[in-house]
């Protein structure tokens, strides 16, 4: 029996915009990614599919129990909520107070149970977990990374027969998404991932592709995915060249057809100008002649609406599996030392003191466990923080870009971000930046407030790479809220990339094939 099962569904906006159309599938696997290009509407269909939304038209088949994960709930962060009311423990917490403050009444002992040992059980496990062992500690406390561990340590410990995990290891650092790995290993219900970590997807058994064209199913994990893309853009592309070629053919065939039906209107025009066959004969020739050549004409037209329709079904498959291109502007590689830190201590995170050189065309990948100071760090050469101790020389002008994507306007329209924000830019070579990440034609006077994350992050990447001065640039988790083919054309883009950067990342397959060529660990 499938975990759960859709058939024909349907989403559409209250404004009339339809999201998708006709999906259909069947979790018969145990473990299942969905990947698909950012507002394409992943966890719409994730709703849907346990019964959060209702589709527009369409019938699901829910599971009988499900959790799911979703980043940065409100709740937690804002006011007193405990690590111990999230987990649902304050109550067992409280009554084992109350019993050692002298209050002796049934009612606590009923709470507490068999949980005497709770408290030191608790704290243990919230240690092991890398987060503070206090179960009194405020969750609006804790870093991003933090948080998601903790919500995800509650879900995978559950009893749930399907967990729908939608970006789990967004802000995860290396151990965390190992801890999450092996978590997922050995959860023994069904799980449903929302990804576009390579690593996560490489553990699924099958993998749901979700574009413009509907829901794709491809057999065993992102490997086996990615080669079969491969392998069905170079057939697509061979179709093409195919219908292509006919194309031609057909409409050199046409011609030939004109040529040859010109020449023999002309011949009968003479005859019936020199009299030498009866009108009557010429006529009924003038007829068949018509009749062939509107019959003729009538199956060109039906080949050649055929093949452009063929044509557009295909160009449709390869825009949906053809890698998007970011170009990054170059900068001229130099030796020079533009970055310079002496025994500096940095004032949030770690406490050993940093001493770090850095040349114009690095391309670093700084890493380290979540809440040591990447971010800090990022921020102390930019200045907004001061070093406790130590020294720290700047020879180049930096841009930092965080995962809020704050050099984005937001009631700017993306061509006038990218003119206001790029000075000396022009429109027409703007415009083709833009269409080469998927803004073309009216869509670049789309203002920044509507722009997925996915769609601001390409966009401010542009903008922070084509600075006249051309800055280091400081890259604080770029790739968080990308999906899989824009984690791979920004990791092109900066492989090709002349200048130097600093860049934060709990993706190591991003970071390699960015073209890194220094770690940096705090």
């Amino acid at each position: 029996m499938p975990v759960l099962q859709a058939n024909n569904l349907s989403f559409q906006f209250d404004n009339g915009e339809v999201l998708f159309q006709q999906v259909s599938c069947s979790m018969t696997k145990q473990r299942v990614g969905l990947v698909g290009r950012n507002g394409i509407g992943k966890s719409i269909l994730a709703s849907l599919l346990c019964g959060e939304k209702q589709p527009s038209s369409g019938r699901v088949s829910t599971p009988k129990s499900y959790a799911v994960y979703r980043q940065q709930p409100s709740h937690l962060l804002s006011g007193d909520f405990t690590i111990a009311q999230f987990l649902a423990k304050d109550n067992i917490l409280e009554a084992l107070k109350q019993i050692q403050s002298g209050d002796c009444s049934e009612h606590w002992f009923d709470i507490i149970g068999e949980q005497w040992d709770i408290s030191e059980r608790l704290s243990q496990q919230l240690k092991d977990l890398g987060l503070p062992p206090e179960p009194e500690f405020p969750c609006a406390q804790l870093s991003g990374g933090q948080l998601a561990r903790l919500q995800l340590w509650q879900l995978l410990e559950s009893d749930a027969e399907l967990l729908i995990l939608d970006e789990p290891s967004n802000h995860l650092d290396s151990d965390a998404k190992q801890w999450l790995i092996d978590s997922m290993r050995v959860f023994e219900g069904a799980i449903l991932l929302i990804s576009h970590d390579r690593e996560l997807l490489r553990e699924m058994e099958e993998i749901w592709e979700l574009s413009g064209l509907g829901l794709q199913v491809f057999g065993g994990n992102y490997d086996n995915y990615s080669e079969q893309k491969r392998i069905e853009l170079q057939a697509v592309e061979r179709q093409l060249a195919s219908v292509d070629k006919q194309k031609k053919k057909l409409e050199e065939q046409a011609q030939r057809n004109r040529e040859k039906a010109e020449q023999r209107a002309a011949q009968g025009n003479r005859l019936r100008k020199e009299g030498s066959q009866p009108k009557i004969l010429l006529d009924g020739k003038k007829d068949k002649a018509t009749a062939r050549a509107a019959n003729r004409n009538k199956n060109e037209q039906q080949r050649q609406t055929y093949l452009q329709e063929k044509e557009q079904t295909l160009q449709a498959r390869k825009e949906t599996l053809k890698a998007q291109k970011l170009h990054l502007a170059d900068s001229q590689s130099r030796l020079r030392k533009v970055v310079s830190v002496l025994e500096g201590v940095l004032p949030f995170g770690c406490s050993q003191p940093i001493t770090l050189q850095i040349f114009a065309d690095d391309k670093i990948h700084l890493t380290g466990r979540n809440g040591c100071g990447k971010s800090t760090f990022l921020k102390t050469l930019l200045g907004q923080f001061s070093l406790s101790q130590g020294d720290l020389q700047l020879n180049t002008p930096l841009y930092y870009l965080d995962q809020h994507f704050g050099t984005i306007h937001r009631d700017l329209s993306v061509l006038d971000n990218l003119m206001e924000l790029c000075h000396g830019i022009k429109e027409s070579d703007a415009r083709t930046l833009l269409a080469g990440i998927g803004f073309r034609r009216d869509s670049v006077f789309r203002l920044g407030n509507t722009l997925s994350g996915g769609e601001k992050m390409k966009l401010a990447m542009l903008i922070v790479s084509h600075q006249p001065e051309q800055p280091l640039l400081l890259l604080d988790e770029p790739d968080n809220h990308l999906d899989l083919d824009s984690k791979i054309m920004l990791a092109q883009a900066l492989l090709s990339y002349r200048g130097g950067f600093i860049l934060v990342s709990h993706d190591y397959d991003f970071a390699i094939e960015s073209g890194v060529n220094r770690e940096v660990s705090l």
